[in-house]
């Protein structure tokens, strides 16, 4: 495992873990293969632009001919796959471009793997596969998978389809499942930077409902670790979870936010809630342990870490903010929502 292809490498958790790549293993090089669609931003990478190491094609996961050309050119040996339409609530009002990406694209990626010999392939999915979460239970690797909104189905199509890979063809493949991720460089659509950034200009935060979902916030660079961590050691043909181990409500973690900003609560404004939002996750974790991982952060660290971040960097955020495309989605997302109760 020297040449690593990172798919969605320009993303949130992706451009995160080509940093941590780069910095934790300095004999490897990393070609990072993005599309660039509204969340891939090769700002997340400038820091590492000028590394010899480093490589970036613009390229999408869906074109096969194009993908295995990029592996042969750079001889990769090792394929990790962030490439992904993520967010649920986008989901819920275009489908189509999460089973063409995240169930069509896996297939390509795999095919790819498949047919040139690589060495590893690893495919990042979601918590989110696993639906709500009764109880007091914590999502185990085994468990049956129970997807909710269009997003969670493609992304648990992608799991079965790269398990089915090994199974069938002895793809040496690897998926782990995150739990939600916050730090630098999220796309503020996600409920964190976006209530970041609403609240440093005094604008409400949309909390869907009554705001008492509950959610496993771990620090993406916690994330990046294990995923390392998996990579390296991880068994194939076997599913590993990435999170705290603990949740707390949205509410609590928004309470966590305003307090490290010093702004008040009446910045809150519940409104309607989606359709179909999952109450709980919440993730078993001991098989990662297993391979020897801790996180360094709890949800409390992890969220005031991103806080800072993000008043800290407003040159990254502000200019996304105030495009036109970012603005049709606000208003199309939040524009019609109702005040409700809390």
């Amino acid at each position: 495992m020297r040449n690593l292809m990172i798919a969605g490498g320009a993303g949130f958790i992706g451009s995160n873990f080509v940093r941590h790549v780069l910095r934790n293993h300095p004999d490897y090089q990393v070609v990072v293969y993005d599309k660039l669609t509204y969340a891939g931003n090769l700002q997340n990478l400038l820091d590492v632009d000028d590394d010899p190491r480093y490589s970036f094609v613009q390229g999408d996961i869906c074109e096969p001919q194009a993908v295995e050309d990029v592996i042969r050119k750079c001889q990769v040996d090792t394929l990790v796959n962030f490439a992904a339409e993520t967010h649920v609530d986008r989901s819920i009002m275009d489908p189509d471009a999460f089973i063409r990406t995240d169930v069509y694209g896996t297939y390509v990626l795999l095919e790819a793997a498949r047919k040139l010999g690589l060495e590893r392939y690893h495919q990042v999915s979601t918590d989110e596969v696993y639906g709500h979460v009764e109880g007091e239970h914590r999502s185990l690797e085994s468990d049956p998978l129970a997807p909710r909104s269009p997003y969670a189905a493609s992304k648990a199509s992608g799991d079965l389809m790269a398990l089915a890979y090994y199974v069938t063809y002895g793809v040496p493949v690897t998926v782990t499942r995150g739990a939600n991720n916050v730090g630098p460089y999220q796309y503020p659509e996600k409920v964190v930077p976006v209530f970041v950034t609403n609240a440093m200009d005094d604008l409400p935060l949309p909390v869907y409902g009554d705001g008492r979902q509950r959610r496993d916030y771990q620090y993406v660079l916690d994330h990046c670790e294990a995923l390392d961590l998996v990579l390296h050691k991880g068994q194939v043909g076997q599913v590993y979870n990435l999170g705290t181990g603990s949740e707390i409500e949205n509410l609590a973690m928004i309470e966590i936010l305003l307090d490290e900003m010093g702004k008040p609560s009446t910045l809150i404004q519940h409104v309607t809630d989606r359709p179909g939002h999952d109450r709980r996750y919440c993730l078993n974790v001991d098989k990662v342990k297993t391979l020897g991982w801790q996180p360094r952060f709890d949800h409390e660290q992890a969220i005031r870490a991103t806080v800072r971040w993000y008043m800290q960097n407003e040159w990254w955020w502000r200019p996304i903010k105030s495009g036109e495309r970012y603005r049709d989605y606000y208003q199309k997302n939040y524009g019609d929502r109702k005040l409700v109760a809390p």
